[in-house]
């Protein structure tokens, strides 16, 4: 039997951690929120507070988890999120070459992207 490969990804992603976002697509459509995650293999990104799902929990006592059913994020398939700018309009992402750094640029206004450290 021959062995399964992973499929190869061909398109960039574009979004980076912290990067602000909306949801154009899904049950959560217009629903804002901060990236916490990118999964680059999968295409996908874990929105803060979008979503939510829950999961039942086993008690872990040695960690300090309490049983029950616990709220998380599920990830959001890349294609269905877009950027917000600085002036909070979305926008798909460009980018531009300054001297030997690479600056990402919102193409709905033409302004940088500003690079959020955390």
């Amino acid at each position: 039997m021959p062995k399964k490969h992973k499929p190869i990804v061909k398109s960039k992603i574009k979004i980076k951690r912290n990067d602000q976002v909306e949801i154009i697509a899904g049950k959560d459509k217009g629903k804002r929120g901060r990236v916490l995650r990118v999964i680059a293999d999968k295409q996908r990104v874990l929105v803060e507070h979008v979503g939510m799902i829950k999961k039942h929990v086993k008690p872990n006592p040695q960690r300090n988890i309490k049983g029950g059913i616990a709220e998380q994020e599920s990830p959001v398939h890349i294609s269905n999120v877009m950027l917000v700018d600085a002036e909070g309009n979305k926008t798909r992402v460009g980018a531009r070459v300054d001297g030997d750094k690479r600056v990402r640029i919102s193409r709905a206004s033409g302004n940088d992207i500003p690079e959020k450290k955390k």
